[in-house]
């Protein structure tokens, strides 16, 4: 999707760099955020088509997919793109689903880590299979609700900073985008707050003005543990304390386990206050500790993702290590196309391997990477 001559809209807040009149591929999802992208995008004068991916499979358990992604958010989806007069697409994405997301997510509670799919799913389906699909449809952009703000910077290159509502700012999730996908891709709400979002839906009549959102994974009926309990063998292990070996309680599986955990640990010993501090998948151990032990001051990331040139990372960030969690400064050890590592000004607590480590600069998301394992010194 080649990006033509630009010029700036005198309507609505479009980054100075996209092309008037284009063709855009807006994701709908049944929510009242891509209601309103999809409006705003008809109102700026773009050629807007309204696209939903198809995740659920035919055969899905009737309390699976009901909060969103679901055939109740695609008929929704589709009135929205109606009552906003834009064609409609149901695209089927039910194979790269199960492929690059629940299959993956499944198999990191196994291996002892705590994924996290919605980073997945916009790297790899959302911001990859969908930029593909919108060439194909003769795209020139790709549209979405989320609270993230495209800036077009001097020279033409193209940068993701938080949305203007911090309540709401999804930027942690699309650290992985393709670098080279930047350019083509549009968040028409990215500079408003939720409360404004519901008042244009309002404005426009949207169906979906008053729509809840959506906290849970879209594909987990109940609760993970749950979820992961069908298709993950449970097996009896011991908990034992980090510093001294001692046991101090069973367990069914380290599935069912997060770094940081305090609550839901049934020690031998009730009165024991004490936080999970690893997973040892091999010998089936989960190691618990205090407070303390569940601090982290270094931290390794793998699979890296950089939105700038590796050269420009600068020597001191800002990151976050899970979603809402609130910016800290880390100083760059070391950072290549494999991975980097990271030192904290303040230890953090519970850096959960599998989660993402997040970095930014100021506003402007830099990339980000899948956070690594401790190797700790454990008892005999």
């Amino acid at each position: 999707m080649a990006v033509e001559q630009t010029t700036t809209h005198s309507s609505g807040n479009v980054p100075s760099g996209v092309k008037a009149g284009a063709r855009v591929l807006c994701a709908m999802s049944g929510g009242v955020d891509s209601s309103v992208s999809a409006a705003l995008l008809k109102q700026q004068g773009f050629q807007v088509v309204g696209a939903m991916m198809r995740f659920w499979p035919d055969d899905k358990r009737t309390d699976t997919f009901d909060s969103c992604c679901s055939p109740d958010a695609a008929y929704e989806a589709r009135r929205v793109a109606e009552q906003v007069g834009v064609p409609f697409y149901l695209l089927d994405y039910r194979e790269a689903f199960q492929r690059h997301i629940v299959g993956p997510f499944l198999a990191e509670y196994a291996a002892g880590r705590t994924p996290n799919p919605c980073v997945n799913c916009n790297t790899k389906v959302k911001f990859d299979e969908l930029v593909k699909k919108a060439k194909m449809l003769g795209c020139d952009y790709v549209a979405t609700g989320h609270y993230v703000k495209r800036v077009d910077e001097p020279g033409g290159a193209v940068a993701f900073h938080r949305g203007d509502d911090p309540r709401k700012d999804q930027t942690y999730f699309l650290w992985g985008t393709p670098r080279e996908a930047l350019p083509y891709i549009l968040f028409p709400v990215g500079e408003l707050e939720k409360p404004r979002v519901r008042e244009i839906a309002a404005e426009h009549n949207l169906l979906t003005a008053q729509k809840p959102e959506s906290q849970n994974i879209c594909f987990v009926p109940g609760t993970v543990k749950e979820f992961v309990a069908e298709y993950v063998p449970q097996q009896l292990g011991q908990m034992r304390d980090v510093c001294t070996g001692e046991v101090l309680g069973e367990h069914l599986g380290t599935q069912f386990y997060t770094l940081g955990q305090k609550k839901g640990l049934n020690l031998f010993q009730s009165h024991l206050v004490r936080h999970v501090v690893h997973l040892d998948v091999a010998s089936n151990t989960v190691w618990v500790g205090e407070y303390d032990d569940c601090l982290w001051r270094t931290l390794k990331a793998e699979t890296p993702n950089y939105l700038i040139d590796l050269a420009d990372l600068p020597s001191e960030v800002d990151v976050m290590v899970r979603y809402r969690a609130v910016p800290v400064k880390a100083k760059v050890l070391h950072a290549d196309e494999h991975g980097f590592e990271l030192e904290f000004t303040d230890p953090q607590f519970a850096v959960a391997p599998g989660q993402s480590a997040v970095l930014y600069a100021g506003p402007k998301l830099l990339g980000g990477g899948l956070i690594a394992d401790h190797v700790r010194v454990l008892p005999e």
